[in-house]
């Protein structure tokens, strides 16, 4: 009793037999880190006592496919084709030798940095995704064990893994792309991995769990592929990797193996119930057959697939083939309540206004990405459900007669206001205790504009930044 804590609302998104349901005026009752009760009333003795007032007290968002680091996709916004803007590896910058264009010390922070935006807007459970484009060649176990350390300081549940790969993408001076292989150096990154994972798994009081995360399909072979699943089978922990994203692949994939890149996954046995597939884009009616006889989840990403000017086709005809989906930002921002609203938008433009409805996109959010990584315990405010809870402000916001419409109406992720996680505050009135938002904003960008200036070395041609990235208006002259 001595720990329990009360929290009240405008509004409650529970969850009862299977399904999210909403309590008008609802209380949600903590103890350790659990919920202990969630409804109208609540007659038990409790330590402390919140009212949120006009408010959404929601289970926190699971992010699939969270971006964890400064996200370069925004900088090919108006910047096209990729390989002509440092998207793909250039031939000479690959006979040079690709180089780690961010220290250690940066690599940390920009982890740390990403988990408390992550924070910020409401998402409670994480598995991280990067760029390799800026790497070397895939992700270190050392980055991650700082990524462990940092998401056990600020209180985010997440599934660490590092990249790997064995192979990448390369282009000559006319946008004719290929990939490039090495194998024997992308094992021994799974290797690698499997030992991080074996020792990370269950860590930091449980929020620390084990996933695997190879690489774009085009550049990962079969061996890579077939081992991964069963080294994730054995550990009963999820994969994660990206496909039918675009039509590069597409074409890459049919180059080398036949067949489309979910097909090739089937193939191969690769394809499981623990398998994560961001973005399903490019993906065909056969492919979507085999993800759902799999039970496999579909991670959808809209805003940064809307952005390339992708949409999952569709929403409706996946939910109605019974597949899993899950959500993901993986761009920036890390805004789940954006990706939500985006999500809607497409899917009506696929399909027409009643495809969805604000309750399924939302239960894409937090029980789709639960039922992903098979953790009843998440993604819902139930008893014995952990305490994992985002609190977004309505204060400004214009609301309906109903809390999600809301959220798909009128919010945003700089709404919400507090988080709980495990049950512990990690976010109080908009402050995350450690984290200095301006100081780490700064350091980041100065981090970011670094990066920038090195884009020549991996962009064909070699030319100046001015002349990789365009301005949207002429600049005037001082």
């Amino acid at each position: 009793m001595s720990d329990r804590t009360l929290l009240t609302a405008r509004w409650v998104i529970g969850h009862e037999d299977g399904c999210q349901v909403v309590y008008e005026n609802g209380v949600v009752v903590l103890e350790g880190a659990c919920v202990l009760y969630v409804g109208a009333t609540f007659m038990g003795e409790v330590a402390k006592r919140i009212d949120y007032g006009q408010a959404i007290i929601s289970p926190g968002f699971i992010d699939l496919d969270a971006l964890s680091d400064l996200d370069t996709t925004i900088l090919g916004y108006d910047n096209s084709p990729a390989w002509k803007k440092g998207r793909v590896w250039p031939e000479t910058y690959v006979a040079r030798g690709p180089y780690e264009m961010y220290a250690p010390e940066e690599l940390a922070f920009q982890k740390r940095h990403a988990f408390a935006q992550l924070i910020r807007n409401g998402i409670t459970t994480a598995l991280p995704i990067a760029s390799l484009f800026y790497r070397a060649w895939g992700e270190t176990v050392a980055e991650f064990d700082a990524a462990a350390q940092a998401a056990q300081d600020l209180g985010l549940r997440v599934y660490l893994g590092p990249t790997y790969r064995t192979g990448g993408q390369v282009t000559d001076g006319t946008g004719n792309i290929r990939a490039v292989y090495d194998e024997e150096r992308g094992l021994e990154g799974l290797d690698q991995a499997a030992d991080f994972a074996g020792r990370i798994e269950e860590t930091a009081g449980g929020l620390v769990r084990a996933m695997f995360a190879p690489d774009r399909i085009e550049t990962c072979t079969q061996a890579l592929l077939r081992r991964t699943a069963q080294i994730a089978s054995d550990m009963g922990v999820p994969v994660r990797q990206h496909c039918s994203q675009s039509p590069t692949e597409v074409r890459l994939v049919r180059e080398q193996h036949g067949c489309a890149p979910i097909e090739w996954l089937d193939r191969i046995g690769a394809l499981r119930s623990n398998w994560l597939l961001p973005h399903g884009t490019e993906a065909t009616v056969a492919e979507f057959d085999l993800i759902a006889k799999a039970g496999a989840t579909l991670v959808h990403c809209p805003l940064v697939s809307a952005r390339h000017g992708g949409i999952l086709k569709s929403f409706r005809k996946c939910r109605t083939k019974g597949i899993n989906i899950g959500l993901g930002t993986d761009t920036h921002p890390a805004d789940m309540i954006l990706n939500m609203q985006i999500g809607m938008m497409t899917a009506r433009l696929a399909d027409g206004m009643d495809s969805v409805r604000s309750e399924q996109m939302f239960d894409a959010a937090t029980l789709g990405g639960a039922q992903a990584l098979n953790r009843s315990d998440l993604g819902r405010l139930a008893p014995g459900a952990k305490a994992d809870i985002a609190v977004i402000d309505l204060r400004t916001s214009l609301q309906t007669t109903d809390p999600v419409q809301t959220l798909m109406t009128s919010s945003s992720g700089r709404d919400v206001r507090d988080v709980w996680i495990h049950g512990r505050h990690v976010m109080k009135d908009g402050v995350i205790p450690g984290v200095d938002a301006g100081k780490d904003a700064s350091r980041a960008q100065a981090q970011f504009d670094g990066l920038i200036s090195k884009y020549p070395d991996r962009t064909t041609g070699h030319p100046p930044v001015s002349e990789i990235f365009t301005p949207s208006y002429r600049r005037a002259a001082p």
